[in-house]
């Protein structure tokens, strides 16, 4: 089957007028919010955008079916976006800046106050962003003495089941930062956030390293689909 890299690229359909559809979803959604339209309206409305003289529906069905949801499709990369038939670069260009607004939104709400206090916007930026990745990735939230995140960095990326650290680059960087504390972060391709014995002992050799400098690990959180995991909540570190 070939694959259509243009938004172009599929042969004309039949002409009709979807302007009278377009206009309802728009008119419910400023009117009501996005919790007026259903996760295939919004897609739909979004592809829009980017592909206006095509129904954009049943595209939008296709995509939310092959990644499993919003979650998923907004965490999808570009040439997994580009692989369903209908789809080309304006359009995933579409889904990916929805991503990106999402998830700057998010990050803002976690870095306008002190991580410890602010602890659910931190799990609802971490799931939004790591919770449907299909590789494992590790990143490091660095703080300040206020505990203010100063930098959030990926560190590692690995297969569909590890990656690897490295536990004295991790503390090295936190010396180069100047981080005063450090939250370590996972995230489950399988979608169960349980710490396997790995990340325990991981954890554990972090948490130790780090003391030794003055480097506090706050916590080792782990983001699946289906919920997340504190190390420091249950008692592992």
């Amino acid at each position: 089957m070939s694959v259509p890299h243009s938004d172009m690229s599929l042969p004309a359909a039949p002409e009709r007028d979807h302007s009278g559809h377009r206009a309802r979803l728009r008119q419910r959604l400023l009117t009501h919010g996005d919790e007026a339209l259903l996760d295939h309206e919004l897609i739909e409305y979004l592809l829009a955008l980017a592909i206006p003289r095509r129904d954009t529906k049943p595209l939008a069905k296709a995509l939310l079916a092959e990644f499993g949801g919003i979650g998923g499709l907004f965490a999808a990369d570009p040439d997994s976006l580009l692989r369903v038939q209908g789809m080309g670069e304006t359009a995933a260009a579409a889904i990916k800046i929805g991503q990106a607004a999402a998830l700057r939104l998010l990050r803002a709400k976690v870095a306008q106050r002190p991580v410890l206090g602010n602890w659910q916007a931190l799990i609802d930026y971490l799931h939004a962003d790591m919770a449907h990745h299909v590789n494992e990735r590790v990143r490091v939230l660095h703080l300040n003495t206020r505990n203010i995140l100063i930098r959030d960095e990926l560190i590692s990326e690995g297969s569909i089941d590890e990656a690897a650290v490295h536990v004295r680059e991790v503390v090295r960087r936190a010396i180069d930062l100047g981080s005063a504390a450090i939250i370590l972060v996972h995230n489950h391709p399988s979608g169960d956030p349980a710490p396997s014995r790995a990340d325990i002992d991981l954890t554990r050799q972090i948490a130790e390293a780090g003391k030794r400098l003055g480097i506090t690990l706050h916590d080792h959180i782990v983001i699946g689909a289906n919920g997340h995991v504190s190390l420091r909540a249950q008692g592992l570190i």
